[in-house]
C-alpha cells in the first residue's frame, strides 16, 4: 500500500486563516463561535455558500489529474446536524462520494473536531480549550459519530478508511505549541481545567473506537490513528490479530522542525527529514503502515522571513522579514523540501498534503506570508510540486 492524497483542509471544518472573509463581522477566531456571533440567518448562508463554492465536483477532476488517488476530508462532530447551534454537513460529504467514485479517487474521512476540544488549537474547532478527553458524555458522542460514519460509508467503494480524530495535543506538543498563550481561549470560563491528554487515554479511545467502528466496516477499509505528535510511542499498541488494517497517521511541518530548533536553510532542512521524518517513519512501519496525513512546502527560509515556526502565517503576525527571495531561488527551495520530503513519506505508506486550496484573494488581502506554500494547486502551478514523481520505492 502507498497512498498519495490531499486534505480538502477548510471545506467542511473552518479555519479562520483560511478563508477570512467567512468571519467578517465578528471577533470569533474558531468555527466555535462563528454562529454564536452571527444572526441564524446570516450563518446559515454564509456556511451554504461557503460549501457549495468552496469544493465542487470539478475539484476533484482537477485533483485527480494533478496525479493524486485520494482525498482526505476533514469533518465536524456535528456532522450530522445533532449539535445546535452547527449546521451539519452530511449531504456535501454524499456529494464527496459521488465525485471520489465517479472520478477513480478514495477519501479519508478524517474526524476533526471535538465538543469541548482535542488539542485547543484553532482548527480543532475551539480556541484554547482542551477538555474532550475529560468528558466521558462527550467521548461517547465522538465514539457514535464514529460509529454512524462508518455504517453510512463502510461499504462505500470510494472509502479508503475512517480516522478516530485529529490531532489530540499529548503533554509535549501541549507545552511546545504552548497552545494556551498561542491559541487564547474567548470564554475563560470554558478553558478552565484544559489540558493535554494523556497517552493511556487515547490508547483505550483507539481501542473503543476500532471495536465501534469495525461492526460496520469491512476489515479491508482502514482504520487510522493519530500519534498525538508522538510518533515512536505506539510501537506495542493494536499488535494482537485481531487489529486489521489500522494505520498510524503522524503529521510533520517544518515549522515543527522549526520550533525544535532547526536551522532555517535548505541543507537543514534535508538533514532534519533525513534523521527525523525518514528514521523514524522507516522505525514505525514494523509495526504500522504509516502515513503522513498533513505536511505542507511552508517553512521560513523561503518565506524571506523569521517566523518563529510558522506564526505569521497561523496568527496573522509578520515576523521580521530577510530579504526578499527571487522566483527562482524560491522555488529551488520549495522544490527541494518537496523532494526531501516526499523522499521521507516513501518510507511509510503515504500522505495527504495540506491542504488543496485556500481562498487566495481574502488570505492575501492580509498580507500573510507563505501561504501560498500551503495551496497544493499553488504549489502545482509554479512548478514547485512535483506531479509526476518517480517511484523509486522498489
Amino acid at each position: 500500500m502507498f497512498i498519495k492524497g490531499v486534505n480538502l483542509g477548510n471545506w467542511l471544518v473552518l479555519e479562520k486563516w483560511m478563508s477570512p472573509a467567512l468571519f467578517e463581522g465578528t471577533d470569533a477566531e474558531d468555527e466555535y463561535w462563528i454562529p454564536r456571533k452571527l444572526s441564524r440567518e446570516v450563518y446559515e448562508a454564509r456556511i451554504k455558500i461557503h460549501r457549495s463554492e468552496y469544493i465542487a465536483e470539478r475539484d476533484f477532476v482537477t485533483i485527480k489529474a494533478m496525479g493524486m488517488e485520494a482525498v482526505r476530508i476533514p469533518v465536524p462532530y456535528f456532522v450530522f446536524g445533532d449539535r445546535e447551534p452547527f449546521t451539519g454537513c452530511i449531504k456535501e460529504l454524499d456529494k464527496a462520494f459521488n465525485w471520489a467514485e465517479k472520478y477513480g479517487l478514495t477519501i479519508l474521512l478524517d474526524l476533526h473536531t471535538a465538543p469541548l476540544g482535542q488539542n485547543g488549537f484553532d482548527n480543532g474547532g475551539i480556541c484554547g480549550v482542551c477538555r474532550w478527553s475529560k468528558s466521558p458524555e462527550e467521548v461517547e458522542f465522538v465514539l457514535s459519530v464514529l460509529e454512524r460514519l462508518a455504517e453510512r460509508y463502510g461499504n462505500r467503494k470510494g472509502l479508503w478508511g475512517i480516522e478516530a480524530i485529529n490531532e489530540p495535543v499529548m503533554d509535549r506538543a501541549w507545552k511546545l505549541f504552548d497552545v494556551p498563550n498561542r491559541y487564547p481561549a474567548a470564554d475563560k470560563d470554558m478553558a478552565e481545567g484544559s489540558g493535554p491528554c494523556t497517552l493511556e487515554f487515547l490508547k483505550d479511545f483507539y481501542v473503543r473506537a476500532y471495536d465501534r467502528m469495525r461492526k460496520f466496516l469491512p476489515e479491508e477499509k482502514y482504520v487510522v490513528i493519530h500519534d498525538g505528535f508522538e510518533l515512536l510511542a505506539w510501537k506495542d499498541f493494536m499488535q494482537e490479530e485481531k487489529y486489521v488494517n489500522v494505520v498510524l497517521d503522524t503529521h510533520q511541518y517544518l515549522m515543527m522542525a522549526e520550533a525544535e530548533g532547526c536551522e532555517q536553510n535548505v541543507e537543514a532542512y534535508q538533514e532534519y527529514i533525513r534523521e527525523h521524518y525518514e528514521k523514524e517513519i522507516q522505525e514505525m512501519e514494523q509495526y504500522f503502515p504509516v502515513i503522513c496525513g498533513e505536511w505542507c512546502l511552508f517553512n521560513s527560509y523561503a518565506c524571506g522571513c523569521d517566523t518563529k515556526g510558522g506564526r505569521s502565517v497561523l496568527n496573522g503576525e509578520e515576523g521580521s522579514r530577510k530579504e526578499a527571495l527571487g522566483v527562482q531561488e524560491k522555488k529551488q527551495i520549495y522544490q527541494a523540501v518537496a523532494e526531501a520530503q516526499l523522499n521521507a513519506w516513501k518510507k511509510g505508506s503515504g500522505y495527504f498534503y495540506w491542504s488543496y486550496k485556500l481562498l487566495t484573494d481574502t488570505v492575501n488581502e492580509k498580507g500573510w506570508i507563505g501561504w501560498d506554500s500551503w495551496d497544493l494547486g499553488r504549489c502545482v502551478d509554479f512548478g514547485w510540486f512535483p506531479t509526476e514523481e518517480k517511484d523509486n520505492r522498489e
